[in-house]
């Protein structure tokens, strides 16, 4: 259905599942439009929508563009997973929150992306202290 619909018409609208977008798309709230992939390369920090070879449609966002593929990561996930091109069926175009429409080219929202990804080792590094912080509490805490 995404495909026919980016096929017929180029773009694609929809209401996001899941949180690997947080805090940037927030599940069942925000409605995302997709237009078809681009003839050019995607470029860093494009928002992509791909499909998995097991079927799965995803929204994550370029983070390293590469000779033949993408490296591709969730704004809320550590974990990047490699992309082929061919599994590129789109790229975030705009989205709407409470009614007020946001495109990828507003200001606000690139200074968000360049903050958010600009900052990935921090956030990575503050996750994992604190994730270590609650572990170290259970234990000590645990009657």
């Amino acid at each position: 259905m995404i495909e026919q619909e980016l096929l017929e018409r180029g773009k694609f609208a929809y209401t996001t599942k899941g949180v690997s977008m947080r805090p940037l798309l927030r599940q069942n709230r925000d409605l995302i439009i997709i237009h078809k992939r681009p003839e050019e390369r995607l470029k860093k920090y494009d928002t992509a929508l791909f499909k998995r070879d097991n079927g799965d449609y995803v929204l994550h966002r370029v983070i390293r563009v590469r000779e033949h593929d993408y490296i591709i990561c969730g704004d809320n996930l550590e974990q990047m997973e490699p992309v082929r091109e061919d599994q590129i069926l789109g790229v975030l175009f705009e989205m709407v929150r409470n009614g007020k429409t946001i495109s990828v080219n507003d200001f606000g929202y690139l200074l968000y992306v360049h903050f958010w990804w600009d900052a990935y080792p921090i956030r990575f590094f503050l996750r994992r202290v604190y994730r270590l912080g609650r572990r170290a509490a259970r234990k000590l805490l645990k009657p």
